[in-house]
C-alpha cells in the first residue's frame, strides 16, 4: 500500500508540475511571440498584485518542487533497506538501485535549490541555458536497472520519457526560443507522471496486474521481483498490454495539451498572438476612392487635350 501511495503522490506532482508548464509557457508564447525566451520556473501571473507581506508567493511553485523531491528522497532512502529474498547470491542489487534514484533525486533537489536562489537573491545567479543543460544531464541520469520482467517494462518505459525530458532540455539549453520543445517539456512531464501511476497501478493493485502475473506474499511492495509473471506467455501477454496503455497516455498528453493551448489562446486572445493589426477597407471606402480616382484621370485627360 506504501509503494501504490508514493506513486500515486509522484503522479500528482509530475502532472501538475507539466500541466503548469505548458499553460505557462503558452501563455507566454501569445503574449509576445517575438519576445518568448523558454523560462525554467514561471512565477504565478498575479503575483505582483499582492501585498509586501505575500510577495513571496510567486515563488510557491518552487517551495512545492523542493517539498515534493525532499519526500521522494526519503522515501527512495527509506526503501533502500528493504531486503530482497529474491536475491541470488550476495550483491545488494535493490539497494543500489534505490541508492541510485535517491541520489538522482538529490541532485534534482539541489537544482531546484539552486532555481531558487538564483530568483531570490544575487548569491548564485543562474543563466537559463546553463539551467536547461544541467536537467537535461540529470534526466539522462533516471535509469533504474531491473531484472524482473513487468518491473523492467515499466522501468524501460520511463528511461524513455526521462531521454526524451532530456534531449528537449538539451534542445533549449541551445535554442531557448523554441516554443515546440518548451511545451514539449511540460508534455512530458505529464506523459512520466501518467506512466508512474501506470507502473503503481501494474505492479501493486490485483485489478489492474495483467493476467497470468501476481505478486508475491513473501516480498515488499516496491522491491524489485515483488510481482511476476511465471510463464514466457503471460510475461509477453503483460507486455504487450503495456505497450497499447504506454499509447493511450501518450494519446491523452496530446489530447490535454491541443486542449490547454485552445484554452490560453481564449483566454489571451488571438490579438496577443499576432499582434496588432489595421482594419480592413470597408466596400464603400474602396468605392469612395475608386470614383476619386475616376475624376482625377478625366481632369488629366481634359487638361491634356
Amino acid at each position: 500500500m506504501a509503494a501504490l501511495i508514493y506513486h500515486i503522490f509522484s503522479s500528482s506532482a509530475l502532472v501538475s508540475l507539466g500541466l503548469y508548464h505548458v499553460i505557462s509557457a503558452t501563455r507566454n508564447h501569445l503574449k509576445s511571440p517575438r519576445d518568448y525566451s523558454a523560462k525554467p520556473y514561471h512565477p504565478f501571473p498575479s503575483s505582483s498584485s499582492f501585498p509586501p507581506p505575500f510577495h513571496r508567493l510567486k515563488y510557491l511553485q518552487l517551495y512545492l518542487l523542493i517539498l515534493c523531491l525532499l519526500v521522494a528522497f526519503a522515501h527512495q532512502a527509506l526503501i533502500s533497506t528493504d531486503s530482497d529474498p529474491l536475491l541470488k547470491g550476495s550483491t545488494p542489487v535493490h539497494f543500489f538501485t534505490s541508492l541510485q534514484s535517491a541520489f538522482v533525486i538529490l541532485l534534482f533537489l539541489l537544482l531546484s535549490l539552486s532555481l531558487l536562489l538564483s530568483e531570490t537573491t544575487s548569491l548564485l545567479p543562474l543563466p537559463t541555458d546553463l539551467f536547461f543543460g544541467v536537467a537535461s544531464g540529470l534526466f539522462f541520469l533516471q535509469y533504474t536497472v531491473q531484472t524482473s520482467d513487468l518491473q523492467a517494462k515499466c522501468d524501460s518505459v520511463s528511461a524513455r520519457i526521462s531521454a526524451l525530458s532530456s534531449i528537449l532540455s538539451l534542445v533549449l539549453a541551445c535554442l531557448p526560443r523554441l516554443f515546440v520543445a518548451d511545451v514539449g517539456i511540460g508534455a512530458s512531464i505529464c506523459l512520466q507522471g501518467l506512466w508512474t501511476l501506470q507502473t503503481g497501478l501494474s505492479l501493486y493493485v490485483d485489478a489492474f496486474i495483467p493476467e497470468g502475473c501476481h505478486k508475491q506474499l513473501d516480498v515488499a511492495s516496491g522491491v524489485e521481483g515483488s510481482t511476476i509473471c511465471d510463464l514466457d506467455y503471460s510475461k509477453l501477454r503483460a507486455v504487450a498490454i503495456l505497450d497499447l496503455v504506454f499509447v493511450i497516455h501518450v494519446m491523452f498528453v496530446v489530447v490535454i495539451v491541443m486542449v490547454t493551448y485552445a484554452a490560453v489562446v481564449k483566454t489571451v486572445g488571438i490579438r496577443a498572438r499576432f499582434g496588432s493589426y489595421e482594419a480592413l477597407p470597408t466596400a464603400a471606402a474602396v468605392v469612395s476612392a475608386t470614383d476619386s480616382n475616376h475624376i482625377q484621370m478625366k481632369a488629366l485627360t481634359g487638361t491634356q487635350a
